[in-house]
């Protein structure tokens, strides 16, 4: 499932809110906050290229003696990262093919496995003259997402607040690197319960925002190319001043920025995931507009008392107009980290 392809200004579909978050040990406490940041909370797409090619999925070919998977039986899983191929450097599914092209016999493929690399033979399934691993890869991922904040003292910003991971495997994509660029909202799928829905965009990678060079547990960090337009900077609030109550979410679901009404049900502590609160939506424009969180959301920043608490990160399925949220100080350790 070759899912990257380099846009230029098309409709794309958001990125998943719901994607699952990667396991991670809970957060030490930042040992210092930035006084201020900007709230951003604009829709921004998002285009990412993996660190070699990641295996989506395995396949089978049917040869004599019944059905293989050549780099199944080599030891090769779902969410290994393929970085070479009989010495070549793999950085795409164009490379791979490349170097598979006129394979007749065993070949030597190189990948990254939990951070580690490891090297195994294998023999693959010739047809038409060609050689085939048996997987399914990946090479980027596109899509629309939400920017959370920007530091106008470092120009650093962050978005999601959850992982771009594999939807097969949910597995935080290595990043060789990435960019965000401006998009324009054009659209909402409203969410009903057991189906979540999405905002539908366009945006144009010719015209860049930002260098993403971290895809991590809490979100997407980067440098911006310029300030973010269109808003001021807000006190931010640590951890332990968010209290359940009412509450703000700053999103451009309907095409322009705004603020819209939230309650913050409950707090998590010690969350592993980025769960840190549960937030539910109570504003009649957007609930009429949505039906709650939709995808591309994610990173829609959360105020709460004049101050900068955190982001939306995920919508609960069967209950779409609840979601979760994560603490602006974890997503500004994980940057750090």
């Amino acid at each position: 499932m070759i899912l990257f392809s380099k846009l230029k200004k098309t409709a794309v579909r958001a990125l998943a809110l719901s994607v699952i978050a990667a396991s991670m040990g809970t957060f030490a406490l930042a040992a210092e906050l930035p006084d201020k940041l900007v709230p951003v909370g604009e829709a921004v797409g998002i285009s990412i290229k993996t660190e070699g090619v990641m295996v989506s999925e395995l396949s089978e070919f049917d040869e004599v003696g019944g059905k293989r998977s050549p780099a199944g039986e080599a030891g090769i899983k779902p969410g290994d990262v393929i970085t070479m191929i009989d010495g070549k450097n793999i950085s795409s599914a164009a490379d791979m093919l490349s170097a598979l092209e006129s394979a007749s016999g065993e070949v030597t493929v190189q990948f990254k496995r939990n951070g580690k690399t490891r090297q195994v033979s294998v023999t693959p399934h010739i047809e038409s003259g060609e050689g085939y691993l048996g997987v399914w890869v990946r090479d980027g991922v596109t899509g629309i997402g939400t920017v959370t904040y920007f530091d106008p003292d470092t120009g650093r910003f962050g978005a999601l607040g959850h992982p771009i991971a594999d939807s097969s495997t949910g597995i935080t994509v290595p990043l060789r690197e990435g960019l965000i660029s401006p998009a324009e909202v054009t659209g909402v799928t409203k969410s009903r319960e057991g189906t979540p829905g999405q905002l539908g965009g366009v945006f144009d990678f010719d015209s860049r925002a930002g260098e993403v060079d971290k895809n991590c547990a809490l979100g997407i960090f980067g440098s911006a190319a310029e300030e973010f337009p269109g808003g001021e900077a807000a006190p931010v609030a640590g951890a332990s001043e968010v209290r359940a109550g009412k509450a703000k979410m700053i999103s451009e679901a309907s095409g322009e920025k705004r603020e819209y009404d939230v309650e913050i049900v409950r707090i998590y502590s010690d969350s592993p995931d980025g769960r840190d609160m549960m937030i539910k939506v109570t504003d009649p424009d957007l609930l009429d507009l949505t039906g709650g969180i939709v995808q591309g959301m994610s990173g829609s920043p959360i105020i709460q008392n004049g101050k900068l608490v955190g982001a939306v990160t995920h919508v609960l399925i069967n209950d779409p107009q609840k979601g979760y949220g994560v603490f602006i100080e974890n997503m500004l350790k994980a940057d750090e980290e």
